[in-house]
């Protein structure tokens, strides 16, 4: 994994304390398209599951996802998909 990848799950990880934590790099489906860099790391799914979203609505919890990676939404990252749910939910 790259530097990019390192950087989200470390920041994830100590704002949120995951309990689950999938990130997956999908910058190789996006080759030519706006955006995509040689080498990846450009595009993102994220699936994150953590107590710190227990009774946010989901935009909420998408903007404090936002907001730990706002560094890398500033460049390198072009794409982030999100997904946050609160233990339990599927």
């Amino acid at each position: 994994m790259g530097a990019i990848f390192e950087a989200i799950h470390n920041k994830l990880t100590a704002a949120f304390e995951p309990s689950r934590l999938e990130i997956e790099d999908e910058s190789a489906r996006h080759a030519g398209h706006a955006g995509s860099r040689p080498g990846g790391e450009s595009h993102f799914n994220v699936l994150i599951e953590s107590a710190a979203f227990a009774g946010k609505p989901k935009v909420a919890r998408q903007r404090l996802v936002y907001q730990a990676l706002s560094e890398e939404l500033k460049g390198p990252i072009h794409a982030l998909s999100v997904k946050a749910l609160a233990p339990g939910e599927g």
